[in-house]
Protein backbone atom coordinates (compact mmCIF):
# COMPACT_ATOMS: atom_id res chain seq x y z
CA UNK A 1 0.00 0.00 0.00
CA UNK A 2 1.20 3.53 -0.98
CA UNK A 3 0.56 6.56 1.21
CA UNK A 4 -2.15 8.56 -0.51
CA UNK A 5 -2.27 11.69 2.24
CA UNK A 6 0.43 13.44 3.80
CA UNK A 7 0.04 16.29 6.00
CA UNK A 8 2.62 17.67 7.69
CA UNK A 9 2.80 20.65 10.22
CA UNK A 10 -0.56 22.24 9.10
CA UNK A 11 -1.48 25.13 10.13
CA UNK A 12 -4.39 27.79 9.97
CA UNK A 13 -4.92 31.20 12.10
CA UNK A 14 -7.53 33.82 12.08
CA UNK A 15 -8.00 36.63 13.44
CA UNK A 16 -10.54 37.59 15.24
CA UNK A 17 -11.92 40.70 17.32
CA UNK A 18 -14.23 39.96 20.40
CA UNK A 19 -16.83 42.51 19.83
CA UNK A 20 -17.82 44.96 17.11
CA UNK A 21 -16.19 47.47 19.69
CA UNK A 22 -12.74 45.78 19.89
CA UNK A 23 -9.87 47.96 18.72
CA UNK A 24 -7.71 45.13 18.78
CA UNK A 25 -7.69 42.04 17.08
CA UNK A 26 -6.57 38.69 18.39
CA UNK A 27 -5.01 35.76 17.07
CA UNK A 28 -6.41 32.00 17.13
CA UNK A 29 -4.59 29.09 15.67
CA UNK A 30 -7.59 27.31 14.37
CA UNK A 31 -5.34 24.41 13.46
CA UNK A 32 -1.75 24.18 15.01
CA UNK A 33 0.88 21.81 13.81
CA UNK A 34 -1.47 18.81 12.60
CA UNK A 35 0.50 15.94 11.13
CA UNK A 36 -0.95 12.78 9.98
CA UNK A 37 0.06 9.98 6.79
CA UNK A 38 -3.24 8.09 5.22
CA UNK A 39 -2.39 5.13 3.33
CA UNK A 40 -3.96 3.61 0.68
CA UNK A 41 -7.77 1.92 1.08
CA UNK A 42 -7.69 3.29 4.82
CA UNK A 43 -9.75 5.01 6.91
CA UNK A 44 -8.55 7.75 9.97
CA UNK A 45 -11.09 9.06 11.99
CA UNK A 46 -10.82 12.86 13.35
CA UNK A 47 -12.96 13.48 16.75
CA UNK A 48 -12.91 16.11 19.00
CA UNK A 49 -15.46 18.47 20.36
CA UNK A 50 -17.35 21.30 18.31
CA UNK A 51 -14.65 23.66 17.30
CA UNK A 52 -11.55 22.06 17.58
CA UNK A 53 -10.36 22.72 14.19
CA UNK A 54 -11.74 19.09 12.67
CA UNK A 55 -13.76 20.78 10.02
CA UNK A 56 -10.65 23.43 9.46
CA UNK A 57 -8.32 20.83 8.56
CA UNK A 58 -10.84 19.08 6.11
CA UNK A 59 -11.63 22.55 4.41
CA UNK A 60 -7.37 23.54 4.32
CA UNK A 61 -6.88 19.43 2.50
CA UNK A 62 -9.46 20.61 0.09
CA UNK A 63 -7.81 23.89 -0.45
CA UNK A 64 -11.60 25.47 0.18
CA UNK A 65 -9.40 27.56 2.62
CA UNK A 66 -5.48 27.85 1.71
CA UNK A 67 -3.18 27.08 4.41
CA UNK A 68 -1.18 29.36 6.76
CA UNK A 69 2.12 27.31 6.62
CA UNK A 70 2.79 23.44 6.74
CA UNK A 71 2.95 20.93 3.45
CA UNK A 72 -0.14 18.78 2.06
CA UNK A 73 1.48 15.86 -0.27
CA UNK A 74 -1.60 14.40 -2.50
CA UNK A 75 -1.00 11.33 -4.49
CA UNK A 76 3.05 11.92 -3.97
CA UNK A 77 2.52 15.77 -5.06
CA UNK A 78 2.22 19.08 -3.48
CA UNK A 79 -1.27 19.70 -2.99
CA UNK A 80 -0.59 23.39 -1.81
CA UNK A 81 2.23 24.94 -4.19
CA UNK A 82 1.03 23.44 -7.53
CA UNK A 83 -0.35 25.61 -9.82
CA UNK A 84 -4.05 26.11 -10.00
CA UNK A 85 -4.62 24.42 -13.21
CA UNK A 86 -2.54 21.67 -12.23
CA UNK A 87 -4.48 21.00 -9.25
CA UNK A 88 -7.67 21.08 -10.88
CA UNK A 89 -6.85 17.88 -12.71
CA UNK A 90 -6.25 16.20 -9.61
CA UNK A 91 -9.45 17.20 -8.05
CA UNK A 92 -11.74 14.57 -9.45
CA UNK A 93 -9.25 12.00 -7.26
CA UNK A 94 -10.36 13.95 -3.88
CA UNK A 95 -13.98 14.40 -2.84
CA UNK A 96 -15.50 15.61 0.14
CA UNK A 97 -18.94 14.79 1.51
CA UNK A 98 -20.64 17.50 4.03
CA UNK A 99 -22.74 17.59 6.99
CA UNK A 100 -25.82 18.76 5.57
CA UNK A 101 -26.84 16.70 2.60
CA UNK A 102 -29.95 19.34 2.37
CA UNK A 103 -27.69 22.84 1.87
CA UNK A 104 -24.91 20.41 -0.11
CA UNK A 105 -27.33 19.83 -3.20
CA UNK A 106 -28.35 22.32 -5.28
CA UNK A 107 -32.67 22.21 -4.74
CA UNK A 108 -33.17 23.34 -8.18
CA UNK A 109 -31.59 20.06 -9.92
CA UNK A 110 -32.46 16.72 -10.25
CA UNK A 111 -30.68 13.65 -8.62
CA UNK A 112 -29.16 12.81 -12.00
CA UNK A 113 -28.03 16.17 -12.91
CA UNK A 114 -26.61 16.42 -9.37
CA UNK A 115 -24.75 12.92 -10.15
CA UNK A 116 -23.41 14.14 -13.61
CA UNK A 117 -22.13 17.02 -13.03
CA UNK A 118 -18.74 16.14 -11.68
CA UNK A 119 -18.77 14.04 -14.79
CA UNK A 120 -19.24 16.42 -17.49
CA UNK A 121 -16.64 18.89 -14.92
CA UNK A 122 -13.93 16.76 -15.37
CA UNK A 123 -15.31 15.33 -19.15
CA UNK A 124 -15.24 11.56 -17.53
CA UNK A 125 -18.14 10.43 -19.54
CA UNK A 126 -19.65 12.06 -23.24
CA UNK A 127 -23.16 13.48 -22.65
CA UNK A 128 -25.20 10.47 -23.97
CA UNK A 129 -23.55 7.86 -21.04
CA UNK A 130 -23.96 10.11 -18.84
CA UNK A 131 -27.89 8.77 -17.50
CA UNK A 132 -26.34 5.53 -18.02
CA UNK A 133 -23.39 6.50 -15.34
CA UNK A 134 -25.37 8.02 -12.91
CA UNK A 135 -27.59 5.31 -12.57
CA UNK A 136 -24.66 3.11 -12.11
CA UNK A 137 -23.47 5.29 -9.14
CA UNK A 138 -26.86 5.15 -7.54
CA UNK A 139 -27.35 2.14 -7.59
CA UNK A 140 -24.06 1.71 -6.04
CA UNK A 141 -25.40 3.92 -2.89
CA UNK A 142 -28.49 1.86 -2.81
CA UNK A 143 -30.44 4.17 -4.45
CA UNK A 144 -33.09 2.46 -8.03
CA UNK A 145 -33.57 4.36 -11.13
CA UNK A 146 -37.01 6.33 -10.11
CA UNK A 147 -34.50 8.54 -8.08
CA UNK A 148 -32.99 10.15 -11.33
CA UNK A 149 -35.78 12.50 -11.91
CA UNK A 150 -36.02 13.68 -8.21
CA UNK A 151 -35.54 16.82 -6.27
CA UNK A 152 -33.72 16.94 -2.98
CA UNK A 153 -37.24 17.93 -1.18
CA UNK A 154 -38.93 14.55 -2.20
CA UNK A 155 -36.15 12.63 -0.81
CA UNK A 156 -35.64 12.00 2.77
CA UNK A 157 -32.17 12.89 4.99
CA UNK A 158 -30.51 9.75 4.55
CA UNK A 159 -31.58 9.24 0.77
CA UNK A 160 -30.13 12.82 -0.04
CA UNK A 161 -26.95 11.99 1.98
CA UNK A 162 -26.92 8.29 -0.41
CA UNK A 163 -27.21 10.95 -3.34
CA UNK A 164 -24.45 13.17 -2.22
CA UNK A 165 -22.32 10.24 -1.79
CA UNK A 166 -23.07 8.95 -5.16
CA UNK A 167 -21.60 12.30 -6.37
CA UNK A 168 -18.29 12.20 -4.35
CA UNK A 169 -17.85 8.41 -6.01
CA UNK A 170 -18.61 8.99 -9.16
CA UNK A 171 -15.32 10.24 -10.25
CA UNK A 172 -13.88 7.25 -8.73
CA UNK A 173 -11.77 9.23 -6.34
CA UNK A 174 -8.96 7.87 -4.42
CA UNK A 175 -9.31 10.00 -1.93
CA UNK A 176 -12.47 11.31 0.11
CA UNK A 177 -13.26 14.01 3.10
CA UNK A 178 -16.43 13.27 5.02
CA UNK A 179 -17.55 15.57 7.32
CA UNK A 180 -19.66 14.89 9.94
CA UNK A 181 -21.43 12.73 7.34
CA UNK A 182 -24.61 11.50 9.71
CA UNK A 183 -24.31 14.23 12.49
CA UNK A 184 -27.80 15.26 10.75
CA UNK A 185 -29.68 12.84 11.09
CA UNK A 186 -31.78 10.02 12.90
CA UNK A 187 -30.09 7.04 14.95
CA UNK A 188 -31.56 4.40 12.42
CA UNK A 189 -30.71 6.14 9.38
CA UNK A 190 -27.00 6.92 10.79
CA UNK A 191 -26.57 2.90 10.68
CA UNK A 192 -27.98 2.58 7.28
CA UNK A 193 -25.55 5.48 6.13
CA UNK A 194 -22.37 3.94 8.36
CA UNK A 195 -22.59 0.74 6.71
CA UNK A 196 -22.77 2.15 3.30
CA UNK A 197 -19.18 3.59 3.99
CA UNK A 198 -18.35 0.46 5.23
CA UNK A 199 -19.33 -1.39 1.90
CA UNK A 200 -17.71 1.33 -0.15
CA UNK A 201 -14.59 1.21 1.64
CA UNK A 202 -14.67 -2.43 1.16
CA UNK A 203 -15.70 -2.62 -2.48
CA UNK A 204 -13.66 0.69 -3.39
CA UNK A 205 -10.42 0.69 -1.50
CA UNK A 206 -11.04 4.42 -1.31
CA UNK A 207 -8.66 6.03 1.38
CA UNK A 208 -11.09 8.18 3.95
CA UNK A 209 -10.34 11.14 6.60
CA UNK A 210 -13.64 10.67 8.65
CA UNK A 211 -15.09 13.60 10.60
CA UNK A 212 -17.21 13.47 13.94
CA UNK A 213 -17.81 14.05 16.84
CA UNK A 214 -18.61 10.67 18.40
CA UNK A 215 -16.33 8.76 19.20
CA UNK A 216 -18.53 5.38 18.55
CA UNK A 217 -19.23 6.36 15.23
CA UNK A 218 -15.30 6.84 14.50
CA UNK A 219 -14.55 3.60 16.43
CA UNK A 220 -16.87 1.75 14.12
CA UNK A 221 -16.03 2.67 10.63
CA UNK A 222 -11.67 3.45 11.23
CA UNK A 223 -8.42 2.35 11.43
CA UNK A 224 -6.74 4.58 13.06
CA UNK A 225 -8.33 7.83 15.22
CA UNK A 226 -6.81 10.96 15.75
CA UNK A 227 -8.04 13.02 18.49
CA UNK A 228 -8.08 17.01 18.19
CA UNK A 229 -8.51 19.54 20.80
CA UNK A 230 -8.31 23.43 20.15
CA UNK A 231 -6.31 23.16 17.19
CA UNK A 232 -3.89 20.24 18.13
CA UNK A 233 -3.52 16.55 17.58
CA UNK A 234 -3.48 15.35 21.57
CA UNK A 235 -3.99 11.34 20.71
CA UNK A 236 -3.52 9.53 17.68
CA UNK A 237 -3.14 5.85 16.88
CA UNK A 238 -4.35 2.29 16.14
CA UNK A 239 -8.37 1.98 16.75
CA UNK A 240 -8.01 -0.88 19.27
CA UNK A 241 -4.93 0.18 20.68
CA UNK A 242 -6.00 3.78 21.42
CA UNK A 243 -9.68 2.28 23.06
CA UNK A 244 -7.86 0.08 24.98
CA UNK A 245 -5.36 2.15 26.32
CA UNK A 246 -6.65 5.78 25.93
CA UNK A 247 -3.50 7.68 27.10
CA UNK A 248 -4.64 11.58 26.79
CA UNK A 249 -7.04 12.62 29.75
CA UNK A 250 -9.44 14.26 27.37
CA UNK A 251 -9.97 11.10 25.15
CA UNK A 252 -10.65 9.26 28.34
CA UNK A 253 -13.33 12.30 28.96
CA UNK A 254 -14.38 11.62 25.30
CA UNK A 255 -14.69 8.16 26.17
CA UNK A 256 -17.15 8.58 29.00
CA UNK A 257 -19.16 11.47 28.20
CA UNK A 258 -22.54 10.45 26.54
CA UNK A 259 -22.75 13.50 25.22
CA UNK A 260 -19.89 16.15 24.09
CA UNK A 261 -20.18 19.25 25.47
CA UNK A 262 -19.03 22.14 23.76
CA UNK A 263 -16.07 24.45 25.44
CA UNK A 264 -16.90 28.11 25.88
CA UNK A 265 -15.03 30.36 23.02
CA UNK A 266 -13.90 27.20 21.89
CA UNK A 267 -14.77 27.68 18.42
CA UNK A 268 -12.69 30.20 17.39
CA UNK A 269 -9.86 27.98 18.42
CA UNK A 270 -7.02 28.06 20.90
CA UNK A 271 -5.46 31.56 21.56
CA UNK A 272 -2.04 32.36 21.97
CA UNK A 273 -0.30 30.54 25.16
CA UNK A 274 2.35 28.19 26.13
CA UNK A 275 0.75 25.87 28.19
CA UNK A 276 -1.18 22.82 27.73
CA UNK A 277 -4.42 23.26 26.06
CA UNK A 278 -6.58 21.38 28.50
CA UNK A 279 -5.16 22.63 31.29
CA UNK A 280 -8.23 24.07 32.90
CA UNK A 281 -10.50 20.25 32.54
CA UNK A 282 -7.57 18.45 33.72
CA UNK A 283 -7.55 17.16 36.86
CA UNK A 284 -4.73 15.27 36.56
CA UNK A 285 -2.67 18.30 35.83
CA UNK A 286 1.20 18.93 37.48
CA UNK A 287 2.95 22.11 37.40
CA UNK A 288 4.95 21.49 34.03
CA UNK A 289 1.92 21.36 32.57
CA UNK A 290 1.37 25.08 32.91
CA UNK A 291 4.39 25.99 31.67
CA UNK A 292 5.08 24.41 28.35
CA UNK A 293 2.88 22.73 25.51
CA UNK A 294 3.28 19.05 25.50
CA UNK A 295 4.74 17.35 22.14
CA UNK A 296 2.98 14.77 20.06
CA UNK A 297 5.50 11.33 21.32
CA UNK A 298 5.52 7.32 21.70
CA UNK A 299 5.41 4.62 18.73
CA UNK A 300 4.05 5.07 15.73
CA UNK A 301 1.16 3.18 16.40
CA UNK A 302 0.39 5.27 19.97
CA UNK A 303 1.28 8.64 20.16
CA UNK A 304 0.10 11.25 22.37
CA UNK A 305 0.65 15.03 23.76
CA UNK A 306 0.89 14.60 27.11
CA UNK A 307 3.18 15.00 30.02
CA UNK A 308 1.54 13.01 32.45
CA UNK A 309 2.47 9.49 30.25
CA UNK A 310 5.97 7.95 30.85
CA UNK A 311 8.55 8.34 28.11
Amino acid sequence: MGTVLSVSELKKVYEIRRSPFSLTKEIIRAVDGVSFELEQGQTLGLVGESGCGKSTVAKCIMMLEKPDDGSILFMGRDWVRMPEQERKGLRRQMQIIFQDPFSSLNPRKRVLDTVAEPLVTHHMVEKEGLAARALEVLKSVGLDEDFLKKYPHEMSGGQRQRVAIGRALATSPSFIVADEPVSSLDVSVQAQIINLFLDIREQFKISMLFISHDLNIVRFISDRIMVMYRGKVVEIGEKEELFSHPLHPYTRLLMHASNTVQIEGEGEGAPLKDCCLFLERCSERKGVCENDVPALRGPANHRVACFLCPE
